[in-house]
């Protein structure tokens, strides 16, 4: 038995990014035992998945984690956060380690002289790099989500017009510059002739609401009311998904879903596209401007005050391509 450690600790998007690494190490090296640790909160994304043996949480005295760990024994670990308190670990635990390339250098250079250094590489491929030595190649099999049995929602128990088909529109984004203005929201939900089915934490419920309150029956408010299996259940059953760059945007492509990304400051290159999404997937931006990126994370507002790379966005390609596909069902 060869154990190891995956080590992500957030976010919900970066930890199904981690699941192509979890699946083929435990598929391909002959009697693997794969443990991941996570914070606490991000439990739920990981613990139905079959292909990890066990989990262990950010959730003790950083003394309390150590001492558990080396209890396991690991022959290797591999750090898929690569950040001060992945190092601690590994430090602690004296197993040998493997990490992946952050490009760091690379996205300061394109963030602040916008000189594209960058490797055309998906981060899930830089996530593979450290267990190349015990799989003989990627089983290109794309991301895994579980959904347990108890968490998927009954599609008939939705309003009647969202029981055959609907949009699924994920408003939320971690940074205000990674997120569609509400206006803009409203613009394109109100272009869309088929039911819009908002998705998001309670956070997004007041924009939600808005957009509701704006255009009518044919807005469905999800936020804040469902889990997050509950909503990966919802985007699941969606007909296509309309999302900005967040974890329901990953999830959506663990399922092969036709994914609309809409992105604003940040960019695709960086790496964080959706990994092998269902045909007809689109990335919507605004290319040409100076300004982009403006950093790799994103901001609480735009620096420059005018928001192009989202006020510019071109709805009117998100409606057509929205159109065409439930053209296609009838």
């Amino acid at each position: 038995m060869v154990k190891f450690l995956i080590i992500r600790f957030s976010s919900i998007g970066d930890i199904v990014l981690t699941t192509p690494v979890i699946r083929n190490l435990k598929q391909q090296c002959e009697e693997a035992e794969v443990h991941f640790l996570t914070k606490k909160q991000y439990v739920g994304i990981v613990e139905q998945n079959p292909y990890i043996d066990k989990i262990h949480t950010l959730d003790k005295s950083f003394s309390e984690l150590i001492d558990e760990l080396r209890q396991e024994h690991f022959h290797y670990v591999i750090d898929l956060h690569n950040n001060m308190r992945t190092s601690r670990v590994k430090l602690k635990l004296h197993n040998v380690s493997f990490k992946f390339n952050k490009l760091n250098w690379e996205k300061w250079l394109m963030v602040n002289f916008k000189k594209n250094k960058l490797p055309n590489i998906h981060i899930v491929d830089r996530y593979m790099e450290p267990i190349r030595f015990y799989i003989d190649e990627n089983d290109n099999k794309g991301l895994d989500f579980f959904i347990p049995a108890k968490d998927e929602v009954d599609i008939n128990t939705l309003p009647d017009n969202f029981r055959n088909d609907y949009i699924a529109f994920a408003i939320g984004a971690q940074h205000a510059t990674k997120r569609l203005p509400d206006e803009k929201i409203i613009s394109i939900c109100r272009k869309l002739n088929n039911p819009v089915m908002l998705l998001g934490d309670k956070n997004d419920s007041i924009v939600a609401e808005k957009v509701k309150n704006a255009i009518g029956d044919n807005i469905y408010n999800a936020c804040g009311k469902f889990s997050l299996n509950q909503s990966a259940s919802l985007v699941k059953q969606a007909r296509i998904i309309i999302s900005h760059d967040t974890g329901l945007m990953h999830i959506a492509a663990a399922f092969k879903k036709q994914i609309i990304s809409v992105w604003g400051n940040t960019i695709p290159e960086f790496g964080m596209y959706p990994y092998m999404s269902g045909k007809g997937s689109e990335i919507i931006e605004v290319k040409g401007l100076n300004c982009r990126p403006c950093t790799k994370i994103g901001f609480s507002q735009c620096p420059q005050k005018h928001f192009k790379c989202m006020n510019d966005i071109d709805e009117n390609r998100i409606v057509e391509i929205c159109e065409r596909v439930f053209k296609e069902v009838e």
